[in-house]
C-alpha cells in the first residue's frame, strides 16, 4: 500500500508540474520564429527547412555551421519542418513538449537519488517556472538546450540505476544485478554522447558524476575520503572523461574554424568570468531586467572584477565549509560553477557577456543547495507552515515574472526594444531592432538602430553589412560602400558580403573588383547560386574579365 501511494504521489506531481508549465508557456505557441539565429537555424538554412532526407542527414554530421558540431540539434529541426513546414508555433511547442519532458525527469531524478520528494519536487518546479529559463524554451535556436539536458538527465538517471544496482557500492555477487549495473553504465555513456551530439555543453557531466558520489549517492565512505574508492571511481569515469575530452576537441576546433572564437584578452575574460557568476546568482535570486542578449563591454572596471571575485570566494568558503555536515550545499554550489565554466567566457565564443540560457543545467544545481538548505534551516524545524508559505510565495513569483518575460516574445521588435531598454548599450539588440523594423518596412528606424549598433561597436561585422544595405536603400551609395568595406574587413569569409560588395563593385563599372567578390562568395559558399549567376553574367558582358 505505501509503495502505490508513493507512486501516486508521484504521478499527481509529475501532472501538476506538466499542466502548470502547459499553462505558463503556452502563449509561445503563437509566437513568430526570432530574428537572431532562428534564420540560421531555421528558417534560411535549406538544409534544415527541405527536411529529413538522406543529404540532410549527412550534412547535419558533418557540417560546422553556426560555429559547433550538433547533428541531433540540426536532425530535431529538420524533423520539424518535415512535419510542420515553418509553422513557428509548432517548432516552440515542440521546445515546451521538452522542457516539461526535463521537469518531470528532473524531479524522477532528484527523488531516486535522494529519496526526498517533497524538495525534489520543489527543485524541479524552480526550473520550471523560473525565469531565466524562458529564453531556452521560448526561441527555437535553443532547442539545443532541451534536448541536451534531456540527455544529460537520462544520463544522470541511468549512472543512479547503475549504482544502485551494485548496492549502493557494494559489490553484487548477483549475476542479474551485475548485467543490469552493465546496461546502465553503457546506457549513461550512450545517453553522454547523445547529449554531446545536442550541444557541447554538457561535457562537464562526469565531474557531476563524481559529485553524485560524493553525495546522495556516498560511494566515497561517507565523510572521510578513503582513496582507494577514490580511485576506483576516478577509473570508472575514464569512458565519461574521453568522450568529454573528444567532444570538447571537436567543438574547439569548429568555433576556432568558424571564426566564433573572440581573441579577447586573458584579464578581460576572467573578469568577464567571475563578474558573470556573481550576476547569474543575483538573477537567480532577483530575476531583473533579463535580456535576450548581454553584449560584451569593451572594459570591465578593476573594482567591479574584484568585488566580483571577492563574493564568489567567499560563496564557495560557506558552501565548503559544511561538506560533511551539509553536503548537498557543497554539491548543489559545485555543480552551479562547474556546469557553467564551458560558457563563462574562458574562451569568448560570440559577443555575449553571459546569456539566460547558459543558467538551464547549471540553475539545478543551485536551486538543488537552496531547496535543501532551506528545508533543513533550524528556523523551520517544526514550522511546517511557513516553509509551506515560503514554498509558494517563492514559486508564485517565478510563476508571474515568467508569464511577464514570456509576453515579450510576442514580436520581435518588443524583444529587442526590451533588451534595449534594461542594456542601452546593447550593439547586437540594436542591430537586431534594426531588423525587426526592416522587416515591416519601418526603414528609418531601421536605419536609425543601424547607425546606433556601429556607433556602440564598429567592430561588429553584423550591424556593419546591415547598416550598409540600409543606406543604399536610402540612396547614399558612397556610405554603404564605407560599411561594406568595414563589414568585409572585419568577417572576410561571409559571403552574403561578398556577393553584395560584388554587386556594388558591379553597379559602379568595376568589373575586376566585383568578380574578385562573387569567386570569394561562391569559394566561402560553394554553389551559391545568386553569385555564381552575377559572375557569369559579368564575364558574358566583359569577357576581358577572367
Amino acid at each position: 500500500m505505501r509503495a502505490a501511494s508513493a507512486r501516486g504521489k508521484v504521478f499527481l506531481l509529475c501532472l501538476g508540474l506538466a499542466l502548470v508549465t502547459a499553462a505558463l508557456y503556452w502563449p509561445i505557441t503563437s509566437h513568430p520564429f526570432i530574428l537572431y539565429d532562428d534564420e540560421q537555424y531555421v528558417t534560411a538554412n535549406p538544409h534544415v527547412i527541405t527536411g529529413l532526407s538522406v543529404a540532410n542527414f549527412k550534412w547535419a554530421f558533418t557540417n560546422s555551421e553556426a560555429a559547433n558540431w550538433h547533428p541531433l540539434t540540426w536532425l530535431s529541426h529538420q524533423l520539424d519542418c518535415q512535419l510542420f513546414g515553418q509553422n513557428a508555433g509548432r517548432h516552440h511547442l515542440v521546445n515546451l513538449l521538452l522542457h516539461i519532458a526535463n521537469t518531470l525527469l528532473l524531479l524522477l531524478f532528484l527523488r531516486g537519488a535522494t529519496g526526498a520528494l517533497w524538495r525534489s519536487a520543489m527543485v524541479a518546479a524552480l526550473f520550471a517556472w523560473h525565469p531565466l529559463h524562458v529564453e531556452s524554451v521560448a526561441w527555437a535556436s535553443e532547442r539545443k538546450d532541451m534536448l541536451s539536458t534531456l540527455f544529460w538527465l537520462l544520463a544522470l538517471m541511468a549512472y543512479v540505476r547503475y549504482v544502485h544496482s551494485q548496492g549502493r557500492g557494494q559489490k553484487s555477487e548477483v549475476r542479474g544485478q551485475k548485467t543490469n549495473a552493465r546496461v546502465y553504465y553503457a546506457a549513461s555513456l550512450f545517453f553522454f554522447a547523445l547529449g554531446l551530439m545536442s550541444k557541447p555543453m554538457v561535457v562537464t557531466l562526469p565531474c557531476v558524476l563524481l559529485l553524485l558520489d560524493y553525495w546522495p549517492l556516498q560511494r566515497l565512505g561517507g565523510s572521510r575520503w578513503q582513496w582507494a574508492g577514490g580511485r576506483a571511481l576516478l577509473v570508472e569515469k575514464i569512458p565519461f572523461f574521453a568522450l568529454a575530452l573528444a567532444g570538447s576537441a571537436v567543438t574547439y576546433l569548429v568555433q576556432t574554424g568558424g571564426g566564433a572564437v573572440w581573441a579577447t584578452p586573458w584579464p578581460e575574460r576572467l573578469a568577464n568570468a567571475v563578474i558573470a557568476y556573481a550576476r547569474y546568482v543575483i538573477k537567480l535570486f532577483f530575476p531583473g531586467d533579463l535580456a535576450l542578449v548581454y553584449s560584451h563591454p569593451d572594459h570591465w572596471p578593476v573594482t567591479l572584477a574584484l568585488g566580483a571575485a571577492l563574493l564568489l570566494a567567499v560563496w564557495t568558503a560557506v558552501a565548503l565549509q559544511g561538506w560533511r555536515a551539509r553536503p548537498w550545499l557543497a554539491f548543489g554550489w559545485l555543480w552551479f560553477l562547474g556546469t557553467l565554466v564551458p560558457t563563462i567566457g574562458l574562451i569568448q565564443v560570440g559577443a555575449q557577456s553571459m546569456a539566460d540560457r547558459y543558467t538551464y543545467i547549471p540553475s539545478i544545481g543551485f536551486f538543488i543547495a537552496l531547496v535543501w538548505a532551506v528545508a533543513e534551516s533550524p528556523r523551520l524545524q517544526g514550522r511546517l507552515q511557513l516553509g509551506r508559505l515560503l514554498a509558494f510565495g517563492s514559486l508564485a513569483g517565478c510563476v508571474a515574472l515568467t508569464a511577464i518575460q514570456i509576453q515579450y516574445w510576442q514580436d520581435n521588435i518588443r524583444l529587442f526594444r526590451h533588451a534595449l531598454e534594461v542594456s542601452p548599450d546593447n550593439y547586437i539588440a540594436a542591430n537586431c531592432l534594426g531588423k525587426a523594423y526592416e522587416k515591416v518596412g519601418d526603414y528609418p528606424h531601421a536605419l536609425a538602430c543601424y547607425a546606433a549598433a556601429v556607433q556602440t561597436e564598429p567592430r561588429f561585422p553584423q550591424s556593419q553589412f546591415n547598416y550598409a544595405i540600409s543606406l543604399m536603400r536610402q540612396g547614399d551609395p558612397a556610405g554603404a560602400f564605407t560599411h561594406l568595406n568595414a563589414a568585409a574587413a572585419l568577417e572576410p569569409h561571409n559571403a552574403d558580403i561578398q556577393f553584395d560588395l560584388g554587386v556594388y563593385f558591379a553597379e559602379h563599372g568595376s568589373w575586376t573588383n566585383a568578380a574578385a567578390c562573387f569567386r570569394q562568395a561562391l569559394a566561402d559558399r560553394p554553389g551559391f547560386a545568386p553569385a555564381q549567376q552575377q559572375l557569369n553574367r559579368l564575364q558574358t558582358a566583359h569577357p576581358e574579365v577572367k
